[in-house]
């Protein structure tokens, strides 16, 4: 189960993202959908950067029932990568879904040799999304 928390003023229906959750996971997650101001005070704290972000995740331990983590996006920084990257808000909330959950799965782009690059570019090409993601630096 996805439990969202909507604390921007979009309207995002979060059933387009259950495809995409029950391709890659059965464990429940929380999806938070926020503002910059938000994230950029989320990330200061937990990532010493002071300035907003696209998405944060923030795993769980991996304990039998306990829930995966948490993902964070930021509509405005959403709104700001449709416009750049010429898709829908809704396919770049779905793009930044599938980079924070991979995250929450362990996946970590930072330090991999391609794999969670090549995971998305698995998920984006299965669900007929825009490759975008897997060709942001």
């Amino acid at each position: 189960m996805i439990d969202f928390d909507n604390r921007s003023n979009y309207d995002f229906n979060i059933n387009k993202l259950k495809p995409v959750y029950e391709y890659l996971t059965d464990k429940d997650i929380e999806l938070i959908l926020t503002d910059n101001n938000e994230i950029k005070a989320l990330n200061k704290e937990y990532r010493k950067l002071d300035k907003p972000t696209d998405v944060l995740s923030f795993p769980l331990e991996n304990i039998p029932g306990m829930p995966l983590g948490s993902i964070v996006i930021s509509i405005d920084k959403a709104k700001e990568g449709s416009v750049n990257f010429g898709h829908s808000i809704d396919e770049e909330i779905t793009l930044l879904f599938i980079h924070g959950l991979l995250h929450l799965l362990g996946y970590d782009h930072e330090i991999d040799n391609g794999e969670m690059r090549q995971k998305e570019a698995e998920i984006i090409k299965k669900f007929n999304l825009p490759e975008s993601l897997i060709v942001r630096s």
